[in-house]
């Protein structure tokens, strides 16, 4: 985890965080992380697209409902078990 300090914090920045933090029953500090998790987070997401999605536009233009499915074979020939 890292550490962030932010100095010449305007003392009624301060106080009104500290108002803000009781009123959701937090400490300070985790008042400040929660600000700083909602404003970077849906940024962060805004531009990411999920991997089923880059599959999905990769191969939209393919048609693969029309594909025939070949039927099912063994890989290999199953043991016989009841050879002595």
């Amino acid at each position: 985890m890292s550490s962030l300090t932010v100095r010449n914090l305007d003392e009624s920045v301060k106080n009104r965080l500290r108002v803000r933090a009781a009123r959701h029953g937090r400490s300070m500090e985790e008042e400040v992380r929660q600000i700083l998790q909602n404003i970077v987070a849906p940024e962060q997401q805004a531009g990411q697209v999920s991997f089923a999605e880059r599959v999905n536009s990769r191969f939209a233009g393919l048609h693969v409902d029309s594909l025939p499915i070949p039927a099912r074979q063994l890989a290999r020939t199953p043991p016989d078990i009841e050879a002595p």
